[in-house]
């Protein structure tokens, strides 16, 4: 049986020929994201975004994965000298000193914050009101790359110590853990984008799942 032509109208930047973005745009951006452990790791590859494209690091997605053992933040928190030579030396992952500094040290952070906040999650939400914005953008050349929100979650995670935590990375974090819903209007997912991540969508209160 010849297979049916995909026809669904997508947002602009997933337009082209890559299975993954594709995969990526119409799976899990902009799904919102209530589990701790998930919400560090999209942090942490945001920011190893910083001056490449979210393709490359799709592409490292599971090295990432493997190198920061599946994100376990308790196991991160307590890296060493020798674990930062092991990661510097992996080429599963983006080889950069700073990022890999920062990622270690956000998830020291990430511990410090739990108990005042509960969870990563709680205290995540907390800055649209624990409800996604949904946005009416017609085309991609209307999305900002930062907002008052955005600012203000990068200003209290830097003061908090945490580090390649920019306005534009949170705003791009918060993309695409669902705090907001910046599908284009156009596109098939703007309607409902709750529902293709809903496995890991559980909402986590008490810290690391």
């Amino acid at each position: 049986m010849a297979e049916t032509a995909d026809t669904r109208t997508r947002c602009e930047w997933a337009r082209g020929n890559d299975p993954l973005m594709t995969a990526y745009h119409d799976e899990e951006w902009g799904v919102p994201l209530h589990d701790d452990r998930a919400l560090f790791e999209l942090l942490t590859l945001e920011g190893a975004q910083a001056g490449l494209s979210w393709q490359t690091i799709l592409r490292r997605r599971e090295g990432y994965r493997r190198a920061f053992e599946r994100f376990d933040v308790e196991r991160i928190a307590r890296y060493g000298d020798a674990d930062r030579g092991r990661l510097l030396a992996d080429t599963g992952i983006i080889r950069n000193r700073a990022k890999v500094d920062a990622t270690i040290g956000n998830a020291r952070a990430f511990l410090d914050l739990l108990p005042e906040t509960g969870s990563f999650d709680a205290y995540l939400w907390s800055f649209v009101g624990d409800v996604p914005r949904h946005n009416r953008f017609e085309s991609l050349s209307e999305l900002p790359s930062e907002t008052e929100e955005s600012r203000a979650l990068s200003k209290d995670l830097r003061k908090r110590g945490f580090r390649f935590v920019g306005p534009t990375i949170c705003y791009a974090f918060m993309q695409s853990a669902g705090l907001v819903n910046d599908h284009e209007r156009s596109c098939f997912r703007y309607a409902d984008p709750a529902s293709p991540r809903a496995a890991r969508g559980r909402r986590v209160r008490s810290g690391l799942p």
